[in-house]
């Protein structure tokens, strides 16, 4: 699950709606006020789940003997571009959250420091067009001596408040570069989980979306467990694992990641 403790959920803002007269379009949905409304809008706004949101979650997986990987921003960009440490903007959550990967109910995964490129406010929504490029931490719009910073600065804001090494990385908007492994590599991390091929760099292991059921906290707000549980269903038969218990099973061996 991604997008755990990201304000794309409340910035990301944009339309895939265009006006066509014949191949050509002549008016977007992106327009002022109309992405943030159906039929329009593709994505945001949607708020954060709830403690007791999580608690269902949570039994759920527990009832359906499953795992889940669930893939943290490590900060909220507030709307001037202050970074706030996802236990500190959301203690409730986050304690819900610490005591599952405790319990080996889930692993608390990597998904950047920011889940956005904040200078110049880019990630903000625009008047006239989509900002979902802005969208994308790991890609050539940061600076790569940013992508270690930012990969330092959030596995350290991840592991002291879990108080256990985070060693798997979901990158956002399955983008990033092949620096940005290396440095993940430097930071502790062992498994990189997006839509990919699967593969080794680094040491790194990099599993593909095959054999995952990838999606986001924006199922468990707009559509409740009942969502996830009609996906559980229909993965009736398969065991649901964490990605570093998979990544364990993919390529073999151990690296002490197993949640």
């Amino acid at each position: 699950m991604d997008d755990v403790g990201a304000a794309s959920k409340r910035n990301e803002v944009y339309s895939n709606w265009r006006l066509r007269i014949g191949s050509r379009p002549v008016f977007s949905g992106n327009w002022l006020f109309l992405k943030y409304f159906d039929p329009f809008r593709a994505w945001g706004r949607y708020p954060e789940m709830t403690p007791a949101q999580w608690d269902a979650f949570f039994s759920l997986l527990d009832s359906a003997g499953a795992q889940c990987t669930v893939a943290v921003t490590a900060a909220w960009v507030e709307d001037d571009g202050t970074l706030v440490p996802y236990p500190v903007k959301f203690p409730g959550a986050a304690e819900r959250l610490k005591k599952a990967a405790e319990c080996g109910l889930v692993e608390v995964a990597n998904h950047g420091l920011t889940h956005c490129i904040t200078k110049d406010t880019l990630f903000r929504p625009r008047l006239f067009s989509s900002n979902r490029p802005y969208h994308r931490e790991f890609t050539r719009m940061l600076p790569l001596e940013q992508h270690e910073r930012h990969m330092a600065r959030s596995q350290d804001i991840l592991q002291q408040w879990l108080g256990m090494p985070v060693v798997s990385f979901v990158p956002p908007g399955n983008a990033f570069l092949p620096e940005t492994v290396e440095f993940a590599a430097l930071h502790g991390i062992r498994n990189i989980s997006c839509q990919t091929d699967p593969r080794v760099e680094h040491g790194v292991r990099i599993i593909g979306n095959d054999a995952t059921l990838p999606f986001h906290d924006r199922e468990m707000v707009m559509h409740g467990t009942d969502w996830l549980r009609a996906r559980l269903d229909e993965h009736a038969g398969c065991k649901c694992i964490t990605v570093a218990r998979y990544a364990d099973m993919l390529f073999g061996g151990g690296n002490g990641a197993d949640a």
